[in-house]
């Protein structure tokens, strides 16, 4: 592990960094729309980034693969900075959420970048390792944000969260300004990058991994929308808590059993975090004091830890040399659109009361289960010539 380069432990603590930044806002979105008279719209917080980050991908993965890796990093981290720092600006729901629409892009374009160079950094045969511990930095930083996301709001006020925010990811674009580029040829930004073609929006090669993600992804929306209300419900008073644990599993699974796709196959290793998956929205559903939900995030991180390298390095195995930023960028969306699909869900099935909570993860296990069934059939169906 300490083999990896200067560049990918640097990639990695400018992406630990980043995603710190981006949730250590979330816990609070909640209230701070309520405070706002919104809280029927308590979906679209994460729905509505979710929608540009998605369409925002065609564009990042051409210019990831024409202008460079860090052109497209940079692009995600100057659009974090200046959205973060205009929250506290928020008088009017209509204006809150047209900045978490804004705010989408971001993840559009630093994630896809920052993934396309790290497949550059790695080989193929340690692939599932190192996009474990590549994920173990992203997972750290969605922990981190989470939990600290409370404490800090009642220490500094939800306006100076805002700042926070900001001023860490400021030091994320430090950190990736240091980072040594490693397109082998990136051409000067132009507009052209934004002339995306039809072959351009999309890699077909690695839609068997999207499907998978996408459908897997839904049960984060939920997740994200419906946890720091239900911390509440069973008086925790972190909204963050749920993800305190989801870290601390997700971590040691990642770092533990990061190469296990590489020695027994990627679908192999999908249908292990599948089974964990559907666990954990089950389990979520049912928990009705701290014990039982705390052990239900700590299996959803297990399955994270298992599931999400696997389709990071099956994304790359089925990824053409010169199409990795788009790859990446085909990953992504349907990350992207998984989220908005499972937090959209939200709206119809989630009312902002406890006795509606069940419905919600049964519905979470529901589709962990169809992709269950796709990763077998595929298994069975399709040649382990290319993926495995």
């Amino acid at each position: 592990m300490l083999g990896y380069s200067r560049n990918f432990w640097a990639l990695s603590l400018g992406m630990l960094l980043f995603m710190i930044s981006f949730n250590l806002i979330i816990p609070e979105l909640n209230n701070f729309i309520t405070q706002l008279n919104g809280e029927d719209y308590k979906g679209l917080i994460i729905g509505l980034f979710t929608i540009t980050a998605a369409l925002s991908r065609p564009f990042s993965g051409k210019m990831a693969d024409f202008a460079g890796r860090k052109s497209t990093m940079y692009v995600g981290t100057l659009v974090c900075i200046i959205v973060t720092f205009l929250y506290p600006l928020s008088g009017t729901v209509i204006f809150f959420l047209t900045l978490r629409f804004f705010h989408g892009f971001s993840t559009g374009f630093l994630p896809t970048g920052a993934t396309a160079m790290v497949t550059d950094l790695l080989p193929k045969e340690k692939r599932g390792q190192g996009m474990g511990v590549f994920g173990t930095a992203i997972s750290l930083g969605i922990g981190v944000g989470q939990f600290l996301g409370t404490p800090v709001a009642q220490l500094v006020s939800l306006n100076g969260l805002f700042f926070v925010s900001g001023a860490i990811a400021i030091c994320s674009m430090l950190i990736i300004a240091s980072v040594k580029e490693t397109h082998p040829a990136p051409n000067k930004l132009n507009f052209g990058v934004l002339l995306v073609r039809k072959d351009e929006i999309y890699e077909k090669n690695v839609i068997p991994a999207a499907m998978v993600m996408f459908l897997t992804a839904s049960c984060t929306g939920l997740i994200f929308v419906v946890t720091p209300d239900m911390s509440g419900y069973l008086g925790i008073n972190n909204k963050g808590w749920y993800f305190v644990y989801y870290v601390i599993s997700t971590i040691i699974v990642r770092l533990v059993a990061g190469s296990l796709s590489d020695k027994i196959g990627r679908r192999q290793t999908l249908i292990i975090g599948i089974s964990f998956l559907i666990t954990s929205m089950l389990l979520t559903a049912y928990s009705t004091n701290e014990l039982s939900y705390t052990i239900a995030s700590f299996i959803f991180g297990i399955a994270t830890g298992i599931s999400s390298p696997t389709l990071f390095a099956w994304t790359a195995d089925l990824s053409p040399s010169n199409r990795r930023g788009i790859g990446s960028g085909t990953l992504f969306i349907a990350l992207e659109f998984g989220i908005l699909f499972g937090s959209s869900s939200t709206l119809f099935l989630y009312d902002s009361t406890p006795d509606t909570v069940i419905p919600v993860f049964i519905y979470g296990a529901s589709v962990a289960g169809v992709a269950m069934l796709y990763v077998i059939w595929h298994l069975f169906t399709r040649s382990t010539s290319v993926e495995d």
